[in-house]
């Protein structure tokens, strides 16, 4: 399948993220997984969040477009996305592990509460 294919073929940032953090965090995230007909990045089901790490090629307006429809349609489904960029990954990796780290916990809290 394209996600299976997609997770053989991670970028050198969504490896870092994926072994070095996700793989072993508190709440267990799938990688490149399908949400309707988008395949996102990372996604933690019992948060309802969804990371997506974006390469330079995502800041050209039609990207941004498309990001942002595909942000909005994940929202309205009930998830939360974050994105970072290559950028974020190479250089303040520690603080993309908390910022993921505190929206895990913030978000299993409410929905817990909500259910």
């Amino acid at each position: 399948s394209y996600s299976r294919q997609l997770r053989k073929n991670m970028t050198k940032q969504e490896k870092h993220l994926w072994y070095d953090f996700l793989r072993t965090a508190e709440f267990q995230f799938y990688r490149q997984r399908v949400i309707e007909n988008f395949i996102v990045d990372f996604s933690c089901t019992k948060a309802k969040l969804v990371i997506e790490i974006d390469g330079g090629q995502h800041f050209d307006d039609e990207m941004m477009q498309k990001d942002a429809h595909r942000d909005k349609r994940l929202n309205d489904l009930g998830y939360q996305v974050l994105r970072f960029t290559n950028i974020d990954i190479d250089q303040s990796f520690y603080r993309v592990c908390e910022i993921i780290k505190e929206t895990v916990e913030e978000r299993v809290r409410l929905l817990s509460r909500e259910s």
